[in-house]
Formats: C-alpha cells, sequence, structure tokens
C-alpha cells in the first residue's frame, strides 16, 4: 500500500471542518495535522475538502445497469463492475447493494427471483479484488410477496448480508397508499390497462392478506440469523414505527410523513431520506419532502437512492442549509456506518480505514477530484 498525505485540505472532521493535512499509511489513516504546509511530496488539495468517503445504504443502481432499457438482460458481470465504478466516480466508497428477495409468479410487473444469483455474482467479484470501492449485501424483504421464505432461507452468515429491510408494497399502504400514484408509477412502466392494474391491485392484496404476517416473522428472524442490521420501509404511522422499533429496526428508510419520522426520533430510530427527495424537492409518489424532515431536525441519514451522484450533491446542500458542513457531511458517512455498525470508516481519525475523496466546490455542487480506499487511489 502506498502512503500518501493530502496537505492543505479543508478536512472535515467529526464535528468541525478544519485547515490541515491528513497521512495515509499501510491503509489507515496515521495521523492528522493542522495548517497550511504542503510536505514534500504530499498532495496539494488547495483548500478542497477532503471527507470520509461516502456510504451508501440503499441504491436501485445496479439495477439499472442490469436493465438498461425494458426487457434488456445485460451481462451481470459486466452490469456490477459498470455499476461499481460508477460509485467510486461519486465519491461512494462502501455500498450496501439493495437486492429484492420475495417474487410473485405470473407477474404482470416482472417480479421474478433473482437476488441469490445476483448475489453470488457481487461476492464472487467482491472476493477476487475486482471491485473498486467496499461491496456488502441488504436484502429488501418483500412481505407482499409468494416465495420470501424460501429465498431468505438460500442465505446465511457469510453472505456479507449488513441490513435486511422490512418492504411491504401492497397496494393502498404505505409508500403506495394513494392508489393514484400507484397507478401512474405501474402503468407508465409496465403498460398496464385500466383492467390490468385493477387486477394487480386485488392479486397483490390478496397475498399480503395470506402470507405477508408471516413473512415480516420470517425477514425479522432471518436478519437475526444472518447478523444483519434490521431496517424499516415507508412507515406511515406511528403504530407501524412502534412495530418496527419491536421488531428492533435501527434506522427507518424513507418514512412518508412526519408523524412517522416524529415517532422514529421518539423510538430511537434513525431516519433514512432520499437524497434526489431532498434535492427535486419532494417525492415522486408524493410524500413528505425531504427538507421539511431537515428543517425539523429529523434527518440522520441521506441514501442516493437512484441517482449516485445525488448522495454528494445532497450531504453539501445540507451543509449549506444548515449551516454546518461538517454536520451535512455527516449524514453520509458517520451516521450511515454508525447506523450499520461499522466502526471503521465514516470518520477521519487516526486509525481509521483510509476511505477518502477531495471535493471542489463548484457553487453549491460538488466535483469529486479524487477517492481513496484502503489508501488506494481508485478515482
Amino acid at each position: 500500500m502506498t502512503d500518501i498525505t493530502l496537505a492543505n485540505a479543508s478536512l472535515v472532521l467529526p464535528d468541525e471542518v478544519i485547515r490541515g493535512s491528513v497521512r495515509l499509511s499501510g491503509g489507515r489513516i496515521a495521523a492528522i495535522d493542522a495548517g497550511t504546509a504542503v510536505p514534500s511530496g504530499a498532495v496539494d488539495c488547495g483548500g478542497d475538502l477532503v471527507t470520509p468517503g461516502l456510504i451508501e445504504l440503499h441504491t436501485d443502481n445496479l439495477e439499472r445497469h442490469m436493465q438498461p432499457r425494458p426487457r434488456v438482460d445485460w451481462p451481470h458481470q459486466a452490469a456490477i463492475v459498470a455499476h461499481d465504478a460508477e460509485l467510486a466516480s461519486t465519491g461512494i466508497t462502501t455500498v450496501f447493494d439493495a437486492l429484492r428477495v420475495g417474487s410473485v409468479s405470473n407477474s404482470a410487473t416482472n417480479y421474478g427471483e433473482y437476488a441469490r444469483s445476483l448475489a453470488d455474482e457481487i461476492l464472487d467479484l467482491r472476493g477476487r479484488g475486482l471491485l473498486r470501492i467496499s461491496h456488502f449485501l441488504h436484502l429488501r424483504a418483500e412481505v407482499c410477496s409468494e416465495t420470501l421464505v424460501a429465498e431468505m432461507a438460500k442465505f446465511g452468515p457469510d453472505d456479507h448480508i449488513g441490513i435486511v429491510s422490512l418492504m411491504d408494497h401492497t397496494p393502498g399502504e404505505r409508500q403506495f397508499r394513494d392508489l393514484s400514484k400507484l397507478k401512474e408509477y405501474v402503468c407508465g412502466k409496465h403498460g398496464l390497462s385500466d383492467e390490468g392494474f385493477e387486477d394487480h391491485v386485488a392479486s397483490q392484496r390478496a397475498i399480503r392478506a395470506r402470507l405477508g404476517d408471516l413473512h415480516e416473522a420470517t425477514a425479522v428472524a432471518e436478519a437475526r440469523r444472518y447478523g444483519a442490521v434490521l431496517a424499516s420501509h415507508d412507515d406511515t404511522t406511528a403504530p407501524q414505527v412502534m412495530a418496527s422499533a419491536a421488531h428492533g429496526a435501527h434506522f427507518a428508510e424513507f418514512p412518508t410523513t412526519v408523524q412517522a419520522a416524529e415517532a422514529c426520533r421518539a423510538a430511537g430510530i434513525r431516519v433514512m431520506m432520499g437524497a434526489p427527495n431532498l434535492i427535486r424537492g419532494g417525492s415522486h409518489s408524493g410524500n413528505v419532502a425531504a427538507e421539511d424532515l431537515a428543517g425539523r431536525d429529523l434527518l440522520d441519514i441521506l441514501s442516493s437512492d437512484y441517482v449516485p451522484s445525488s448522495l454528494l450533491s445532497g450531504a453539501l446542500m445540507l451543509g449549506d442549509v444548515w449551516g454546518d458542513m461538517a454536520r451535512g457531511i455527516a449524514t453520509v458517512t458517520a451516521a450511515p456506518a454508525a447506523a450499520t455498525g461499522l466502526r471503521d470508516r465514516g470518520r477521519i481519525y487516526p486509525g481509521a480505514r483510509a476511505d477518502l475523496i477531495r471535493i471542489r466546490r463548484i457553487g453549491k455542487a460538488g466535483a469529486v477530484r479524487g477517492v481513496w480506499v484502503a489508501g488506494e487511489r481508485v478515482g
């Protein structure tokens, strides 16, 4: 591993931003020094921000590489490598790749099983050292499905599963409680007729009524077996949050109302929102805007969701809005690390894993000018 010093940088530490340098050695942060001095051989950052590498807990980006157009199934290894490279280019150095478990047979919305085989391909590339950044798995457990029990049984403690999230996409519930928004989304994506949409709603509701409770209990138990962190998803009401807390949820993905976010805060559950929601000023599903939660001090973690570059942009935006860049950056570094038990990264301190990025501010945005993973430059 190459020793390197990033000097004359605006270092984003856990609670403050200081001008100084950080020395990397043996894949770890060896030392931090204050000041603008540039030692011989060091990289002169010219005042650029140097932050911990970004940590992404929930992204659908791999799916876009696997299916770049409708009905196109791109070779998976090539898709994974391209996904990995794209994340590295945006400053993400640790990712929990979100894979859905739980499928529906004969679904009009192409709802088949894929997680186990894709996980094998990700883990193979990871094991061979062919990926630039750290990859863990995030199993999105769809309780409104037919095959969740069998699919989750195919995974185990050796699969690097960091997160299991409880998903419930039953029509008329949670994210899709507004059926008009669901119809707009499903019919637009899959070309269903009015009759086809009504059949889809009836079928999904029947599956949830028959298997939902069993699947929810199974997902919670399997998360414990894997040694994974449990997350809730799309909680809408205070009772739903209380149920998530009883299951042991560590963080809440995309609560859909202020009331749910407030209940999460009261229950000690960290709140995660999508950076695209923050940047666009609202959700495509009509749910609560991340900006509203930020203004109410109810936002802890950001996810890029479906736009990798939004993770950095959202953190910088929060830093500007709050007048506290260290706090803004923490939503994509220290906070997601703490939520998932990653104790070796997410903050700049001696002994931490040397995952760092260099950022040049361009107005309100930022350009990534360097990415280091375990002390090695990858972008």
